[in-house]
């Protein structure tokens, strides 16, 4: 290109990439067809006069989010460093994404605190106040005025209500019981509270724990005042949040609260994940429909219905609890981590169900 080749190719540049104009504009401008000033603008780019640089905030792993994303189906996908990675900072990982640090201006359709407790490299764990806080930034970016945001018991959905920092005004309903009635103002009720503060809308906690010692107490819970109130609520709830536990001590809620008797035998029918007391086979099929029976928890038919189920879980020890979820189609969104994506990406098991129109109740 000579030099007036070069002060054109660089006006036309500058008018559409920094200045918005369209290229019938630009057209007009200079007095050539609009096919000319994409010829412009298309070397302008192959001669390096116009560089194009992706930014998102340094803990984002854009790549691994887009790849995730698409090899499941889903509609959002928001892959965050796992403490590993953020131990062995400056050492980028493969398909890692640089940029600046924070997490303002993160937009799910691309894709608080800085990492705690990060481990040394290797380490397995992963890090659910991060996840919760990026969660926290996709709610706020997900929610619409007039939602209703229904949120699971999970340690990582607690974080994300803690880190909310905006929401348009929503009524807030508990999906699940509590783990532990002497931790609900600490827990998933305090987590209701939080959001429906934040948003200045209704909150209707479930003051019950999660797990019952049979259906019939179950049942009964159902039926008081306070907790119908919330359950009739399921059916209009349009975002959810919740969370995911591999079957396997410290890591699933419900396998914790469960006899070893019980653990064995829900072991013996193939059970490889939990989210809000419903398991999952690794193949993404439901088990263990009788456990359902004794817990206070949405039911799988209603989460179905739910246009938008965001799931917040990571690490490895979770990785393979996640994709057995995904795989059950009740999820439309992920945030997870860097150590949970590279084993997602690369497992070689049973891949996606196609994914599902969320209007349709009969969806299986």
């Amino acid at each position: 290109m000579g030099p007036a080749e070069l002060v054109q190719a660089a006006a036309m540049a500058r008018r559409f990439y920094l200045e918005g104009k369209s290229k019938i504009q630009i057209a007009e401008e200079f007095g050539v067809s609009r096919f000319k000033v994409a010829r412009v603008l298309e070397t302008a780019l192959e001669r390096d006069l116009v560089r194009i640089e992706i930014r998102v905030p340094a803990e984002l792993d854009a790549e691994r989010s887009d790849a995730l994303r698409a090899r499941y189906g889903l509609r959002h996908a928001v892959v965050v460093e796992s403490p590993a990675d953020a131990a062995t900072a400056g050492v980028p990982a493969s398909g890692a994404s640089g940029g600046t640090a924070g997490t303002a201006g993160l937009h799910a359709a691309h894709g608080g605190q800085g990492v705690a407790g990060a481990g040394a490299p290797g380490d397995d764990s992963s890090d659910p106040e991060n996840l919760g806080e990026v969660a926290a930034d996709l709610l706020g970016e997900l929610v619409t005025e007039g939602d209703v945001l229904g949120l699971a018991w999970g340690r990582s959905t607690i974080h994300m209500a803690a880190a909310l920092n905006r929401l348009p005004p929503c009524t807030v309903v508990q999906l699940t019981g509590v783990y532990d009635a002497g931790t609900a103002d600490r827990g998933s009720v305090e987590a209701v509270r939080r959001a429906a503060d934040v948003s200045g809308g209704e909150a209707h906690p479930i003051y019950a724990p999660m797990l019952l010692p049979d259906s019939a107490t179950a049942a009964a819970l159902r039926g008081q005042t306070g907790i119908a109130r919330a359950f009739e609520y399921f059916d209009k709830v349009t975002v959810a949040c919740v969370s995911i536990g591999s079957w396997a001590p410290g890591i699933s809620t419900v396998y914790d609260m469960l006899s070893e008797e019980e653990r064995e035998h829900y072991a013996s029918l193939g059970a490889a994940a939990e989210m809000s007391a419903h398991l999952f086979d690794a193949e993404g099929r439901r088990i263990g429909r009788d456990l359902g029976e004794r817990c206070i928890t949405v039911e799988a038919d209603r989460l179905r219905r739910i246009p938008e189920v965001i799931a917040i879980a990571g690490g490895r020890r979770k990785a393979a609890a996640i994709g057995a979820v995904l795989r059950s189609g009740l999820v439309t969104s992920l945030v997870t981590d860097t150590a949970a994506a590279d084993h997602l990406l690369l497992e070689t098991g049973p891949g996606p169900r196609p994914a599902l129109d969320r209007t349709d109740p009969d969806g299986a």
